[in-house]
């Protein structure tokens, strides 16, 4: 559906997915369960399998609409399926590299000590929720953006236009810029009243809220990396070239060791977070300097520009977000129904002051978001009709 530029169900399936999951989940476990002896950890479990049907499912249609048609085939000679086994290998060693880099940390997380001496049971879950709030802006903004370019690329690089390839992925960088370096500020100085609206009570403690949201402050500085490697990682797939991409990775994994056991003895679950941003950005500089070799340039000069108003405008952003919360912070308290009014206004006047900033700026990318938006509102709107 992506190759023929449908865009909104494929996204949304990730939200199928989640709502089956807990529905089908809840009805295995607590109702349909105890009448078959399911325990309901074990229904949650079942609610998994049913709920990446259902992801499945709920695209078909769309698909039959594009003009695919299923039949079983299998022939291992033809010309796009061997190119296919040529691509997947170094594609999967280099997707490995995330999930070796986060066994590592863990694994060093899970044998953090106190003072005593003892181990400590609150960094691996430290680590784990705040990394979930890395994920909003990452789906959201990060594999969204890559998800759009990939399509156009390809096609680039299918025809050898370089210049138009060049430009595509220049203007999805910028706008990976523009989406995730204002989310990272907001992340870093907003950290504690999002974890504590959400997570705070019963077990989850205000210090568990506090070293959450450093955390998340230090995955925060790694976000933009991140997400451009999102849409790097692909183009070079685009290019045919899957090795330069599984080269950074492994090389990411030795960096990633190196710099954990250094950096947990000092900062402890902090120092691992920090670790996972610098290797975001040491594989995303990795990639761009590939890519500008391959391809003989990708708009440096503009993209620089762009990515510093941008920062610019983000640290505006950020001291009006920090004096909102700390103003709303000392006058309601750090109670939920405290917080969640705490974001409420310091989002909000984020937003504005950060959208007034690029526009001052001149933030090129800004022109291209807000009409994107507005084009997606139309075509809501006459649906709708």
């Amino acid at each position: 559906m992506n190759a023929n530029n449908r865009f909104g169900l494929p996204a949304l399936a990730s939200t199928f997915f989640n709502l089956g999951s807990l529905l089908f989940g809840l009805a295995a476990g607590y109702w349909i369960g105890p009448r078959i002896g399911i325990q309901p950890i074990e229904g949650m479990a079942y609610g998994i399998v049913f709920g990446g049907a259902l992801q499945l499912l709920c695209q078909i249609p769309a698909l039959l609409r594009c003009g695919f048609r299923y039949r079983p085939a299998l022939d291992f000679s033809h010309p796009g399926l061997r190119r296919i086994f040529v691509l997947m290998g170094p594609a999967l060693v280099g997707s490995a590299a995330v999930q070796v880099n986060t066994l590592v940390n863990t694994s060093f997380a899970a044998g953090i000590v106190d003072s005593a001496g003892r181990v400590m049971n609150g960094p691996v879950s430290w680590l784990l929720y705040s990394f979930r709030f890395m994920q909003l802006p990452l789906g959201l903004f990060g594999v969204a953006i890559a998800s759009a370019t990939l399509p156009a690329i390809s096609r680039s690089a299918a025809a050898g236009n370089t210049e138009d390839f060049r430009r595509t992925l220049s203007r999805s960088l910028g706008m990976v810029f523009l989406l995730t370096v204002p989310s990272a500020v907001g992340l870093a100085v907003l950290g504690e009243p999002m974890v504590g609206a959400i997570y705070e009570g019963g077990k989850f403690t205000a210090a568990d809220v506090h070293q959450t949201a450093l955390a998340l402050a230090c995955y925060a500085v790694g976000l933009t990396g991140y997400a451009a490697i999102k849409t790097l990682a692909p183009a070079f797939y685009a290019l045919g070239d899957a090795r330069t991409p599984m080269i950074v990775s492994l090389v990411s994994i030795g960096i990633n060791y190196l710099a954990a056991s250094t950096m947990v003895g000092v900062l402890g679950q902090s120092g691992l977070a920090l670790t996972t941003s610098f290797v975001s950005i040491f594989s995303f500089i990795a990639l761009l300097w590939a890519m500008r070799v391959r391809i003989g340039g990708i708009n440096g000069g503009a993209l620089l520009t762009s990515a510093l108003k941008v920062i610019l405008a983000s640290a505006l952003m950020g001291a009006v977000c920090w004096g909102s919360s700390h103003f709303w912070r000392e006058w309601l308290g750090i109670g939920r129904w405290a917080r969640l009014t705490d974001l409420a206004v310091s989002v909000s006047l984020g937003l504005a002051v950060f959208y007034g900033a690029a526009r001052t700026l001149g933030v090129t990318e800004l022109e291209a978001a807000a009409s994107s938006l507005i084009r997606l509102m139309g075509i809501t709107r006459a649906k709708m009709n």
